[in-house]
């Protein structure tokens, strides 16, 4: 056990050394990085936590997480990638929030939009994660997408949210696999493989 936590220790400080060097929006824009890629399939075989949607992982897995890197981007980065740099707009930060309950485990994914003159728009999904029999796997669905111009114009105010439900019948469930899970970072991927790792706030 204790040549395997190095062995992990090491790969994270790889892994952190190599998603630092990137600027932000390459790292989180759909643009793979193989060696990065690589680093974190590492880190799965290891799997320091094989069940991390189990509910006494609920300390470890609740709380806010940061989007370092995207092997393929997320639908709101694929979505600014295609717009021209010279509009200036550009991807803040990427964030979730995530919270044990008698349901599952809630999520907030959000995403701060830089609006040259205008200011910055917050974009949130709230939903749910329903947990799998293998305590790996969730089945994603959102019952709300919220707006919010923050900052306009340089000012410091907000501007009142702009929330959105989703009518049930209109919900759909994404497949959802957390592949890795420790007290510093998590890695998530979509159905297709797609990989997303996270750092906690």
């Amino acid at each position: 056990m204790k040549v395997e936590n190095q062995s992990n220790d090491s790969l994270k400080t790889q892994l952190i050394q190599q998603v630092e060097a990137l600027p932000f929006q390459q790292a989180i824009f759909p643009q793979s990085e193989p060696d990065i890629d690589r680093i974190i399939q590492n880190l799965e075989e290891i799997n320091l936590t094989p069940h991390p949607l189990n509910f006494e992982n609920q300390a470890l897995i609740s709380g806010s997480w940061q989007l370092i890197y995207a092997s393929n981007g997320t639908v709101v980065t694929r979505q600014v990638a295609t717009i021209p740099d010279w509009t200036g707009i550009k991807i803040k930060e990427v964030y979730q929030t995530l919270n044990f309950n008698d349901s599952g485990i809630t999520t907030s994914n959000c995403a701060k939009i830089e609006l040259p003159i205008l200011g910055e728009l917050k974009i949130e999904a709230s939903g749910i994660w329903k947990c799998e029999e293998d305590e790996t796997t969730a089945l994603v669905s959102f019952d709300a997408f919220t707006f919010q111009a923050t900052k306009p114009f340089s000012l410091p105010v907000n501007l009142p949210e702009l929330k959105i439900p989703v009518i049930e019948a209109l919900r759909n469930e994404a497949v959802w696999i957390t592949s890795y899970l420790d007290e510093e970072i998590r890695v998530g991927r979509g159905k297709t493989g797609n990989l997303f790792l996270f750092r906690r706030e």
